[in-house]
Parts: structure tokens; sequence; C-alpha cells
């Protein structure tokens, strides 16, 4: 029973990863990736991790997932229009890239299935690897600076976001030689009643 649920909760991280970069509308896109998240969180449950599912229900699911939204539907981003083929480098470096992971891939499951057959047996947990006392010392000892500089890119996002979406004024609109785009709100005070 737990390799089936395993097995479904794989398929369907990868299958809806794949519509999160392959869908052209952002909002599905972002929802797509909602339901990555929760299939992670219930192999970390499967894992024996339920702490650790539950910060990503919580913190990715909950919390930047909603701030993606907050941005999307700030910019108003609309549906990709025309299919952006790239450049002839971009696709060979994207190529080149899966390769070289594929590679990576293979070669780590070829060595722990030779560590498996036969090599050096894993030893047993012992409760300084599994206790939050050591995740905790690790977390903001080792691994605090990439936490850190996630939340400054965050912070940046959400300024950058801001001053993109930011609309003019009444006062920029009629500054003289600035031509704005016309937007649904603009020329309406020209029209005639």
């Amino acid at each position: 029973m737990e390799t089936a649920i395993f097995l479904l909760f794989a398929a369907l991280a990868v299958v809806s990863a794949v519509v999160v970069v392959a869908h052209r509308n952002p909002v599905h896109a972002t929802m797509s990736l909602v339901l990555t998240l929760f299939s992670v969180a219930v192999l970390f449950v499967l894992l024996g991790a339920p702490f650790l599912a539950a910060l990503q229900i919580l913190i990715y699911a909950g919390a930047i997932l909603v701030l993606f939204l907050f941005v999307i539907m700030l910019l108003n981003v609309q549906r990709e229009e025309t299919p952006y083929h790239g450049q002839p480098v971009q696709r060979w470096a994207a190529i080149l890239g899966a390769a070289v992971f594929c590679g990576m891939l293979a070669m780590l499951l070829f060595r722990s299935s030779l560590a498996s057959n036969g090599g050096a047996p894993l030893g047993p947990l012992t409760e300084s690897l599994v206790s939050f006392k050591g995740l905790a010392a690790d977390l903001f000892s080792v691994d605090l600076l990439p936490f850190e500089i996630v939340g400054l890119l965050l912070l940046v996002a959400v300024i950058g976001a801001s001053a993109v979406a930011k609309r003019p004024t009444a006062e920029e609109r009629l500054a003289p030689g600035r031509r704005l785009p016309e937007g649904p709100l603009d020329g309406a005070e020209d029209q005639p009643r």
C-alpha cells in the first residue's frame, strides 16, 4: 500500500511540475506548483518526516505561493500570446544541462545500488541526526546564509513588482512631454458625456 501511495504522489509531483514549466497561463502554473508542493509533502510523510511536510505546506504552499499569486495578480500578467522559441545557444545549453543532470542521477543510482549490494552498510540513525535540536543548530549556524539570501531576494522581488505595477499619478499623466501608454482608464476624462 505504501509503495502505491508513493508511486501515485511521485507521478503526480512530476506531472504537475511539468505543467508548471509548460503552461502558458501563470495563474494555472502557480496552482500546479501548489499541487507539486503538496505531493512532495506527502512524500515527506512517507519518509517519516512529518515536520518537514508541515513546513512544506505552511511555508511554501501557504506563504510563498500566496506571494507569487499576489505578484502575478499585481502585475496583471496575461496569457502568453506567441511561443518564445529562444536562441539556438539556449536550446543547446538546456540539452547539455539535461544530459549532465541525467548522467549525475545515473551515477548516483549506480553508486547506491553498489552500496546496497555489498558496499559499506549505512550506520544507525542516532538521536543527534533526527532531533530538532541538531536540525536547529545546523539551520541557524551552518545553513543560515542561504535562507537570508532567499529572504532578501523575495524582498527585492516584491519591491520590483510594486515598482513595475505602480500606476502613474494624475500629475505624471499630465506632465508635458511625457507620453504614457494608454490603459483601460486613460482617456476616460476626454470622452464626452
